[in-house]
């Protein structure tokens, strides 16, 4: 690939994927649809703009700074997903499931669900301000990578159930491109040096994926917009809390 599309395509995912001011075009978000590898790559510039509070802060303000710095970064754009498939998780038919995705309002399941995230994330902000700031940048970092892998994952492996914005981005990757992603994400993996925490964090988030895209073809008849949401969301509160704790007991 070329450096111009590379970066054509890295616009199109900023552009996708923050809340940053950036300029683009219809082609740069093609571009994006068919270079899975973006994902990590923007996971990178998410990471170290959401870990600066813990290089600058200290305590409660750094981890009450990071909670702030993501949604300020990253939006809560793909919390809708997590708040319909909350919704969908709760409901036993499988006909009312897909009817619960297209509703406009949130239920009890994905009230419940976002409560879940959001609490999440501001204990892994505790427990990270309680930690060397390096090695809180470097799992805040590694998290984020491993949260944008979760979301190519679902891209290269998963089936969408209609045509929408999850059907933009299956059609256009394969089981084959997932390499991209993998090799964007090993420098992440290493960041904790000698412990693996960063490698667990960085894990995570496919995991997390692979578990949602096998729910999804099961419950939904495969993959869609909410489900790429909902990855990337679990997939870095699940990351953040697995290498915390590997960090801290390994």
């Amino acid at each position: 690939m070329a450096l111009t599309e590379l970066g054509s395509a890295v616009r199109g995912g900023a552009a996708f994927l923050t809340r940053l001011p950036v300029t683009t075009s219809e082609g740069d978000w093609l571009q994006f649809q068919g270079t899975p590898a973006v994902f990590p790559l923007v996971g990178y510039l998410i990471g170290v703009l959401v870990a600066l509070p813990f290089v600058l802060l200290g305590g409660h303000a750094a981890a009450a700074g990071f909670l702030l710095a993501l949604f300020v970064v990253a939006g809560i754009n793909h919390m809708d997903g997590v708040a319909d498939l909350g919704d969908a998780a709760a409901i036993h038919d499988a006909e009312d499931r897909k009817q619960a995705l297209k509703d406009t309002t949130t239920g009890v399941g994905g009230t419940v669900a976002v409560a879940v995230i959001v609490a999440g994330l501001a204990l892994a902000g505790l427990a990270l301000a309680s930690m060397p700031f390096r090695a809180a940048v470097a799992l805040v970092v590694a998290s984020e990578v491993g949260a944008k892998l979760g979301m190519a994952t679902v891209a290269c492996l998963g089936t969408a159930s209609h045509e929408g914005l999850g059907s933009q981005f299956t059609r256009n990757a394969s089981r084959q491109l997932l390499l991209g992603p993998a090799l964007v994400a090993v420098p992440a993996a290493m960041l904790t040096g000698f412990s693996p925490a960063a490698l667990v964090a960085v894990l995570a988030g496919p995991a997390v994926a692979v578990g949602l895209v096998r729910w999804a073809d099961d419950a939904l008849g495969g993959v869609n917009g909410d489900v790429f949401g909902a990855t990337n969301e679990l997939g870095r509160v699940v990351a953040l809390h697995a290498g915390v704790y590997v960090w801290m007991y390994f």
